[in-house]
């Protein structure tokens, strides 16, 4: 099969979906970094304490990519087959569920953040400012979640501007607000690290309210009103625990497998626990283009799919796997450029400089991995309603390898730091190499239907 299709239409529509998301991306991963560098002015603590109250915050997210991926598979077939109907009752099914979940995480946010920070990282300092900034984190949860599920599932309908929209304002009020909370400007109290959390707050609010005006008042593709919020849903409960259950458990399991990873480090010291978090802000800015790419490709290979075209869909897979390749080795440069600028940009010791700097050059070499890996299960085979096979390839390298050799590695047997955490990622790996397989298996196409 060659690796490039020759349909022009194929590319204009990859262009027009990639982009915004790649805009998107660029934002989000840009207040990650705002934040971290922010509050890189107060030391390893600050930074080890958001970074750590964050691994619960990210548990909530993947479970909510989770959710809006799985009710995605489903509404981007249904696209595809023109049936507007079904989709409206997949967002109720999915508003209700996101709902649930946001009020349960964000009381045990407010009320236990210092007994889940706790299993973090032994240390109190850090765990005292991880609860403060989980305390008025809780604020943002629903508001959150009910506005990534909508920008997720209208990406399949091939909206995509919204969600970049709505982060594109988000980002600016994030930054204006932990300029005035963290550091107290304006006559703002100085708040540091509870500060970030504030700002972050009012963030999710001015990005929910985009969302919610447009979804329920302005678009008309899909038609969603207050009246919708009513829709009877058992009938979709069959498909989305068949397709898009697994997405969720799949993407549950690698929030609380990341959790674990975090737990690891924590366990040897907030070196590296700062480490990580300069690491994973510069890797997750790079691989910005390979997430518009998986949601593309996701949008791309569901419509095909659910539109009966089964070889389109299948060359269209290897057409966005070999731009993974491309994407991967162009992050990994990036990566080795921005390395020394970015590590030199925060006022953290020697030490913590230098086990940064031999994480980035780990990560160099992943990233590769990494991409076309979240390409092929975020995007194309998720798209083609292969969601219990992605499960599995989640679930199993990241509990099986990557968890249990971390540990032992590091808690152990004591190993060097960079050891443990090329360990620590050879999930991204091993995962890589097996969807490849997948993709040119051609097993991995599955129509959802109403009633599957």
């Amino acid at each position: 099969m060659k690796l490039f299709v020759k349909d022009r239409q194929f590319y204009k529509s990859l262009v027009l979906l990639a982009l915004p998301l790649i805009g998107q991306s660029m934002i989000n991963q840009g207040v990650n970094m705002m934040d971290t560098i922010m509050l890189g002015n107060f030391g390893e603590v600050a930074i080890s304490g958001s970074a750590l109250a964050n691994q619960y915050y990210l548990i909530f997210t993947i479970l909510h990519f989770g959710l809006a991926g799985g009710a995605a598979v489903m509404t981007g077939q249904f696209w595809g087959r023109k049936e507007v109907e079904h989709i409206r009752g997949v967002i109720t099914l999915a508003l209700r569920l996101s709902i649930f979940i946001a009020l349960v995480m964000s009381a045990l946010s407010y009320f236990a953040g210092t007994q889940i920070m706790s299993f973090y990282t032994p240390d109190p300092a850090i765990i005292e400012a991880g609860a403060k900034y989980m305390k008025i984190m809780a604020f943002g949860y629903l508001m959150h979640g009910v506005s990534l599920t909508l920008i997720i599932i209208f990406r399949t309908v091939h909206l995509v501007k919204l969600g970049f929209f709505s982060s594109l304002i988000s980002f600016f009020v994030n930054i204006f607000f932990n300029w005035v909370f963290i550091f107290g400007a304006l006559g703002a109290p100085k708040m540091e690290i509870e500060g970030a959390a504030l700002g972050t707050v009012i963030a999710r609010f001015s990005e929910f309210a985009i969302v919610f005006v447009y979804v329920f008042f302005v678009d008309k593709r899909v038609g969603y009103r207050f009246k919708s919020l009513l829709l009877p849903v058992r009938e979709y409960i069959h498909s989305f625990v068949r397709r898009g259950a697994p997405v969720i458990i799949s993407d549950a399991m690698l929030a609380f497998g990341e959790n674990m990873l975090s737990m690891v480090m924590g366990q040897m010291g907030g070196v590296m626990v700062a480490a990580n978090s300069i690491t994973a802000v510069v890797v997750q800015c790079c691989t910005v283009f390979s997430m518009g790419l998986s949601g593309a490709a996701s949008v791309i290979t569901g419509n095909s799919v659910g539109a009966g075209e089964y070889e389109k869909a299948e060359r269209e897979g290897v057409t966005l796997f070999s731009f993974s390749i491309l994407i991967g080795i162009f992050a990994a440069g990036v990566i080795l450029l921005l390395c020394p600028l970015i590590v030199n940009a925060y006022n953290v010791s020697d030490e913590t400089k230098a086990l940064a700097s031999s994480f980035m050059a780990i990560m160099a070499v992943i990233v590769v991995f990494q991409t076309s890996g979240g390409v092929l299960t975020k995007g194309v085979l998720r798209g083609g309603g292969d969601t219990k096979f992605l499960m599995i390839a989640d679930v199993a390298f990241l509990w099986c390898a990557s968890i249990p050799l971390g540990a032992i590695a590091g808690l152990v047997l004591g190993w060097d730091p960079a050891a443990v955490y090329f360990l620590l990622k050879i999930d991204l790996v091993i995962k890589a190499v097996w969807c490849v397989f997948r993709l040119y298996s051609r097993k991995w196409i599955h129509l959802v239907r109403v009633e599957d």
